[in-house]
């Protein structure tokens, strides 16, 4: 096989990009500086996205969400670390939807070759420019254990940037050289011992151009990192106080769930909400398209009367049983396989073994997070608020103003905690649900929130999938092992709701769970089988 014939996908899809004339623009793209979000409340400055200054104390910007992994804290710690101020001491926002805050890891490792060790300069373009896709696409997105790769350096730099900055304010009011300046404790020390602290110097930091190429302190220098620190969010959550999104509460705030086709892509042939109706409290009855949503004056009587709705559904379009859904994922390891990798030594010579078959399954699994599904949102004089615990926001935000044919400038999309993710709120549904619940009642806020069998039914879940195995043993060792798995494929299901189309080129992601193993067996082949079925499905930690 060629040099790169087994690169990935998403390497197949940066190639082309390249070949297509798109390395200077690529470059122009990773070095182009994105504007700054932020607009502070009066009297904060905004240094750069991820930090505000203001009479009242810090406020470090994290890109992204909080959702029980402890991210935000160790994302503050790097700021803090380099600005010379205590982590305990900062407040912690999540950033707003905006592609300055993209992921630059999130395509990391996607860009892989079989020969890592002499790749050449096709590959090692690709590998580059990994870094490059997620700014052009703005992939705002918490996900892939990827938050810190992005962010350790990223946030080390926010801090040193605007410490060095805060420096040549202090430098240009006290009349000495910068160099001359320290930092500690959140103040700007000159040489006779005048402290200037950061809020002091902050409105004159922010007339001055940032120094670019600021020198990160060495892992022997730091005072925090590689230390236990608080979590930022253990006093919220341990008092009760942390708001998730199911706790936003509004000045004549209503309550409204959802009721869409339990036949997963199907739709609504009729609906009779007369009994509904008829329940005191109970203000509208939506018709969405696919289901309806009730607006009610609290959650338990709106999921009382979605349940009192008569509806008729349509039919799926995928197979009605659970036995003709196995078989569906079954048949797609009759045809050729997407994708054939690890592929070492002679497989079949190696059954002169013993050689042992299994066959495994996996069923469809919801990620069952412990807060439902839901957000709440505000349509006011062509302008909507909504408040959604998410891990895309700018996704979010887009789609929800999409459905509603608002300008996603008018669509202000807040992200508070989350009640858990485990890639089920990548996905934007509950945030457009909300939008249009919202459109429907101009100017007064909705919570959606959503019953926990609602929840269960309309997952993008964990694949089914079915994976043939064959080994062979000579001499008591492991000699051959032969994999052949077919599922629906995540990474194209996910790219068509979020973008429209699919990559081109072979899922390797299908088979990440597979390959790449530690184990000494020198005859290998793993295969690859997408089987299409349109049970929605979608990434599932």
């Amino acid at each position: 096989m060629g040099r790169i014939a087994k690169y990935t996908r998403r390497g197949f899809l940066i190639g082309s990009f390249a070949v297509a004339g798109g390395v200077g623009f690529g470059v122009w793209e990773k070095l182009r500086v994105l504007p700054n979000p932020l607009a502070p409340e009066a009297g904060g400055v905004a240094l750069n996205p991820y930090l505000i200054i203001a009479p009242d104390g810090i406020s470090v910007i994290a890109p992204r969400a909080e959702m029980g992994q402890g991210v935000q804290s160790t994302l503050a710690a790097l700021v803090a670390e380099e600005l010379d101020v205590d982590p305990t001491g900062l407040k912690v926002l999540h950033g707003p939807p905006a592609q300055t805050y993209y992921n630059a890891a999130l395509l990391a490792g996607h860009a892989t070759y079989d020969d890592q060790a002499a790749p050449g300069p096709f590959q090692a373009f690709v590998s580059s420019a990994v870094e490059v896709l997620p700014k052009m696409l703005g992939l705002q997105v918490t996900g892939g254990s990827t938050s810190m790769v992005d962010g350790f350096e990223k946030m080390r730099l926010a801090g040193a940037t605007a410490r060095e900055t805060l420096k040549l304010a202090a430098a240009a009011r006290l009349g000495v050289a910068a160099q001359a300046l320290r930092t500690r404790a959140g103040a700007v020390i000159a040489p006779d011992g005048t402290t200037l602290s950061y809020g002091e110097l902050a409105a004159d930091a922010a007339g001055i151009d940032p120094p670019r190429g600021v020198a990160l302190r060495p892992p022997s220098a730091w005072k925090y990192l590689g230390r236990d620190v608080p979590r930022a969010d253990a006093p919220a959550k341990s008092t009760g106080t942390a708001l998730f999104g199911a706790d936003q509460r509004l000045q004549g705030m209503r309550f409204a769930t959802v009721r869409i086709c339990p036949r997963l892509g199907a739709g609504m042939v009729s609906f009779d909400a007369s009994a509904a109706e008829n329940m005191p409290g109970v203000e509208r009855v939506l018709d969405l398209g696919d289901g309806i949503a009730v607006v009610a004056s609290n959650t338990w009587l709106a999921f009382q009367a979605a349940e009192a709705v008569e509806i008729e559904w349509e039919e799926a379009p995928y197979p009605q049983t659970s036995d003709a859904l196995w078989r569906a994922v079954e048949a797609a390891l009759d045809g050729p396989p997407n994708l054939v990798v690890d592929e070492s030594g002679d497989v079949g010579a190696a059954e002169a073994g013993d050689v042992i078959s299994a066959e495994y399954r996996a069923p469809y699994l919801a990620h069952a997070t412990m807060e439902p599904m839901n957000a709440t949102a505000w349509l006011r004089d062509g302008k909507l608020d909504i408040w959604c615990g998410i891990q895309a926001p700018l996704l979010g935000r887009d789609k929800a103003a999409a459905a509603v044919g608002l300008d996603k400038r008018d669509v202000t999309l807040h992200v508070p905690f989350l009640g858990g993710g485990f890639g089920r709120r990548t996905e934007p549904d509950a945030a457009v649900l909300a939008a249009r619940v919202a459109a429907a009642m101009p100017g007064v806020p909705v919570k959606v929130m959503w019953s926990r069998e609602e929840d269960m039914r309309h997952d993008f879940y964990r694949p089914a999938a079915v994976a043939r195995m064959r080994g062979a043993v000579r001499d008591g060792k492991a000699v051959m092992l032969d994999a052949h798995i077919a599922a629906a494929s995540v990474t194209r299901q996910s790219a068509v709701r979020a973008a429209g189309f699919a990559p081109p080129g072979p899922d390797r992601l299908h088979l990440d769970g597979a390959i790449d193993q530690p184990y000494a067996i020198a005859n290998t082949r793993f295969s690859g089988y997408l089987a299409d079925v349109a049970v929605p499905v979608g990434y599932w930690r």
